[in-house]
């Protein structure tokens, strides 16, 4: 095994640290959906390094932990906004302000349905096909291997995560039947 795959390997076994320390404290109220949740995160920062060959990754780990995580903490299907807050409350603690507006952009915008080109396009571009690429069940894979795509399934298999998330919006739907979609951005 090379020297650089090593490294890449080692980098990213220590980011995925990143993701479940930052992700266990929202354990008690993610509740019986923790597991899913985890996965959906992993799937989603695992698909990022993928799409960026490796870069920004703590950038990735810390908005793929944050980026639905509103729906918990508020309770609400329109959680973006929350989810924003709850990743700058964690980036101010950890001296890492100069990354709050490029994390907020990759959260506002993971649901955008076209080409996001403003500030940080990169990074916010990147974030939101991983996104795309898990909720799509790997049908949207924007370059993404086939094989990869199922082995990264494999590891963080889906626990019922899509079927958590038909099951939030037709509740919402219900509630709210003019504004069923609270969460997509154009």
């Amino acid at each position: 095994m090379s020297i650089f795959l090593k490294f890449k390997i080692q980098k990213m076994e220590q980011t995925y640290e990143i993701t479940e320390r930052l992700l266990y404290r929202f354990k008690l109220q993610i509740g019986e959906d923790y597991a899913r949740y985890r996965n959906h995160v992993n799937r989603v920062f695992s698909f990022c390094i993928h799409l960026d060959e490796g870069r920004n990754s703590e950038k990735y780990a810390i908005a793929a932990v944050f980026h639905d995580i509103g729906i918990w903490t508020e309770q609400t299907i329109d959680y973006l906004e929350p989810s924003i807050a709850e990743a700058e409350k964690y980036l101010i603690e950890s001296g890492k302000q100069e990354w709050i507006e490029e994390i907020s952009l990759m959260i506002h915008w993971h649901h955008k349905t076209s080409t996001y080109k403003g500030n940080y396009s990169k990074t916010v571009e990147t974030f939101r096909k991983a996104d795309w690429t898990d909720v799509s069940l790997g049908v949207l894979h924007y370059g993404i291997q086939s094989a990869e795509i199922q082995n990264i399934k494999k590891q963080f298999p889906n626990l019922g995560f899509h079927w958590f998330l038909i099951k939030k919006i037709s509740r919402n739907l219900l509630q709210h039947p003019l504004n069923p979609l609270p969460m997509f951005t154009r």
